[in-house]
């Protein structure tokens, strides 16, 4: 615990506290309970601390963060202690108050995860599995991380999340996978669930609930890389697709990093930005695209294969770019010859950011020729042919070439 220095705010505490209650609290978490003069938590984790307690209990209202903000001044000169659910900085509410108030003035005194629960009853490694949270937010988001063999914890925010993840699973071809809902992990109500996907029989569960999938395919299913060149009919598109083959020398020209944005300008079908975001949960991407079906399509892509927070701006380059956060990298694969462009797409890198460009007509060839005399970097043309029957034979059928500019700004 940070000790007070006189005159100055007492430091906010975030206590970590599981299914198991008072119980379940170390002598630490005891201690910072007793001592507070304010305690802040859901209505369900103030009802677990004995009425001996003196301190006030507000319940946050809703939504929380304009409160959750504000904790400081709405209690001044008073020691206030804040429940939270489990391990307070694992997808907690020690995160958020840390990001609001500044590490210097929070404590925490964490309890065991959820996580850490549920690897305990299955018998899983921590380091061998994958956490994937879809609290308040898309089960879509899941997709990714869905390949054989594969285990996965799911952090859902209501009773229908195992019954919405064994959804999923079942469309994307993976019923098959075994399916465990782990409930009240640590508390005197604990509860499990067990079935396979295809045969979940569970609508509901329990509010306190985490998700346990063991991957397993269905014959036949196609498993889905994050690794770039995704096959082409995993997308929707009328034909403006940046095809497999180009679309992965593309985005290696790009680099993908964690926690980096791309926009992703004519975006057709969005393969580009989905792909990029595919790499690592953090990346994220922008999708502008000027023909109104497209841009819906960017949409129903970008949710299918687990990227649904890309987002997509309906508009024409540049106009529509103004306002957007400045990129780390940006992907051209229509519109370089539309004036202004290019240059505001390189306007708005920083120091080291990329800029890649694909052209297929002798005009936009044109165009990112001067660009490579004007700022050098890379100019290649990339040929692709596929074997396609001739008569009786077999011979290869060339698609048109294209031609790709990349530039790292200086």
């Amino acid at each position: 615990m940070r000790a007070e220095k006189r005159g100055s705010p007492a430091p906010v505490t975030v206590v970590g506290i599981g299914a198991d209650g008072w119980d379940g609290l170390s002598p630490t978490a005891r201690r910072a309970i007793e001592s507070a003069d304010v305690l802040r938590g859901s209505a369900r984790q103030l009802g677990l601390v004995p009425a001996s307690v003196t301190a006030e209990r507000v319940p946050w209202p809703s939504p929380m963060g304009p409160a959750l903000a504000a904790v400081r001044e709405t209690h001044p000169g008073r020691r206030v202690v804040v429940l939270a659910s489990g391990d307070p900085m694992f997808s907690g509410i020690g995160t958020s108050l840390v990001r609001a108030l500044g590490p210097e003035v929070v404590d925490v005194v964490p309890h065991s995860s959820s996580v850490t629960l549920a690897c305990a009853r299955l018998g899983w490694a921590v380091e061998e599995t994958t956490v994937v949270t879809v609290v308040g937010r898309p089960v879509e988001l899941l997709a990714p991380h869905v390949t054989p063999g594969r285990r996965l914890l799911v952090l859902g925010s209501d009773t229908r999340s195992p019954a919405a993840v064994a959804d999923r699973l079942v469309a994307w071809g993976y019923g098959a996978s075994r399916v465990t809902a782990l409930a009240q992990l640590g508390g005197p109500d604990e509860r499990r669930f067990a079935g396979t996907a295809a045969e979940w029989p569970h609508a509901e569960t329990d509010p306190l609930v985490l998700t346990a999938v063991e991957v397993v395919a269905d014959p036949g299913s196609v498993p889905l890389p994050t690794t770039p060149g995704l096959p082409d009919d995993a997308y929707e598109h009328d034909g403006q697709l940046t095809k497999r083959d180009v679309r992965t020398v593309t985005l290696a020209r790009l680099a993908p990093l964690p926690g980096q944005l791309l926009w992703d300008v004519g975006a057709g079908a969005g393969s580009i930005g989905i792909e990029w975001m595919r790499v690592h949960p953090s990346c994220r991407a922008v999708a502008v695209e000027a023909h109104p079906d497209r841009a819906a399509r960017i949409g129903r892509n970008a949710g299918r294969l687990g990227v649904p927070d890309l987002r997509v701006v309906h508009g024409r380059a540049p106009e529509a770019l103004a306002g957007l956060p400045a990129p780390d990298a940006v992907f051209v694969g229509g519109g370089a010859t539309a004036p202004g462009v290019l240059d505001a797409c390189w306007d708005a890198l920083p120091t080291g950011g990329r800029l890649v460009v694909n052209a297929v007509t002798l005009e936009s060839e044109a165009v990112l020729a001067e660009r490579h005399a004007r700022e050098g970097g890379e100019l290649v043309r990339l040929g692709v042919a596929t074997a396609a029957p001739v008569g009786g034979f077999t011979g290869w059928k060339p698609a048109m070439p294209v031609t790709i500019w990349s530039g790292v700004k200086p």
